[in-house]
């Protein structure tokens, strides 16, 4: 939006030039500036090294990078539907598995398992004294 905005502004110049335009920079304060017919703008080429160019050189930066982003953002959002429709896919082989397991596998009846066991007899420990030992 920040480059759209830009385009726009530049584009608003006439050829001529402009008296009294008002430049911001930010946090709602404005300079006003004469700007003749042949003032370029300065425009970040990469690497934070900015140069001159003129006013239609920036608007064509501009508008590059603007269709380089768009590319850039469709590409992802292509990814993400790709990698969204696989997780579904999974998701709906786990649950097949899972329902498939729990139809061939049907639990255990243990109503008729009639042998108890004897319950183990825990062992009592005898103390020496009043002393703790590791067990304690």
């Amino acid at each position: 939006m920040e480059q759209e905005h830009a385009i726009e502004a530049l584009a608003s110049i006439s050829e001529e030039g402009v008296r009294g335009a008002m430049i911001p920079l930010g946090a709602g304060v404005q300079v006003v500036a004469d700007i003749p017919s042949d003032a370029g703008a300065v425009v970040d080429v990469g690497s934070r090294i900015q140069a001159e160019k003129t006013r239609e050189e920036a608007k064509e930066i501009l508008a590059k990078r603007n269709e380089e982003l768009r590319a850039i953002m469709d590409t992802i959002k292509k990814e993400y539907d790709e990698l969204e429709a696989h997780i579904v896919e999974l998701a709906n082989t786990f649950n097949e598995s899972v329902e498939h397991i729990q139809l061939s596998d049907p639990e255990p009846d243990f109503s008729e398992d009639k042998t108890e066991t004897a319950p183990t007899k825990r062992r009592t420990r005898r103390k020496r004294g009043t002393e703790l030992t590791l067990d304690d």
